[in-house]
Protein backbone atom coordinates (compact mmCIF):
# COMPACT_ATOMS: atom_id res chain seq x y z
CA UNK A 1 0.00 0.00 0.00
CA UNK A 2 1.13 3.35 -0.67
CA UNK A 3 1.56 5.96 2.00
CA UNK A 4 2.17 9.56 1.27
CA UNK A 5 4.25 11.74 3.79
CA UNK A 6 4.11 15.87 3.90
CA UNK A 7 7.31 16.29 2.36
CA UNK A 8 5.73 14.64 -0.71
CA UNK A 9 5.28 16.98 -3.83
CA UNK A 10 1.54 17.65 -4.71
CA UNK A 11 3.53 16.63 -8.11
CA UNK A 12 4.14 13.07 -6.61
CA UNK A 13 0.89 13.04 -5.17
CA UNK A 14 -1.75 13.79 -7.84
CA UNK A 15 0.33 11.08 -10.00
CA UNK A 16 -0.22 8.25 -6.84
CA UNK A 17 -3.90 8.10 -7.17
CA UNK A 18 -6.38 9.61 -9.17
CA UNK A 19 -8.77 10.92 -6.71
CA UNK A 20 -5.98 12.67 -4.34
CA UNK A 21 -6.25 15.61 -6.55
CA UNK A 22 -10.35 15.28 -5.07
CA UNK A 23 -9.34 14.76 -1.11
CA UNK A 24 -6.71 18.14 -1.72
CA UNK A 25 -9.99 20.58 -3.46
CA UNK A 26 -12.23 19.36 -0.73
CA UNK A 27 -9.47 20.76 1.60
CA UNK A 28 -9.47 23.73 -0.24
CA UNK A 29 -6.49 23.64 -2.22
CA UNK A 30 -8.03 24.83 -5.19
CA UNK A 31 -4.83 25.52 -7.46
CA UNK A 32 -3.73 21.55 -7.82
CA UNK A 33 -3.26 22.41 -11.52
CA UNK A 34 -1.23 25.53 -10.90
CA UNK A 35 2.53 24.41 -12.39
CA UNK A 36 4.11 26.27 -8.93
CA UNK A 37 1.97 24.00 -6.82
CA UNK A 38 3.00 20.95 -8.36
CA UNK A 39 6.74 21.34 -6.70
CA UNK A 40 5.64 22.46 -3.57
CA UNK A 41 5.12 20.15 -0.63
CA UNK A 42 2.11 18.94 1.04
CA UNK A 43 3.65 20.27 4.06
CA UNK A 44 3.78 23.82 2.42
CA UNK A 45 0.53 24.01 0.43
CA UNK A 46 -1.27 23.27 3.44
CA UNK A 47 0.75 25.82 5.21
CA UNK A 48 -0.41 28.31 2.47
CA UNK A 49 -4.05 27.79 2.25
CA UNK A 50 -4.32 27.05 6.22
CA UNK A 51 -4.62 23.70 5.89
CA UNK A 52 -3.69 21.38 8.96
CA UNK A 53 -0.90 19.28 6.84
CA UNK A 54 -1.22 16.09 9.37
CA UNK A 55 -5.33 16.30 9.00
CA UNK A 56 -4.98 15.83 4.95
CA UNK A 57 -1.44 13.25 5.19
CA UNK A 58 -3.77 11.10 7.51
CA UNK A 59 -6.98 12.16 5.47
CA UNK A 60 -4.98 10.62 2.16
CA UNK A 61 -3.63 7.73 3.90
CA UNK A 62 -6.99 6.59 5.37
CA UNK A 63 -8.50 6.87 1.86
CA UNK A 64 -4.95 5.03 0.18
CA UNK A 65 -5.57 2.50 3.05
CA UNK A 66 -9.43 1.99 2.49
CA UNK A 67 -8.70 1.62 -1.40
CA UNK A 68 -6.13 -0.83 -0.86
CA UNK A 69 -8.54 -3.26 1.31
CA UNK A 70 -10.85 -3.13 -1.21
Amino acid sequence: MAKVSKDMTIGELITLDENIPAILMRSGMHCIGCPASLGETLEEAAMVHGIDANDLQDQINDYLAETAAN
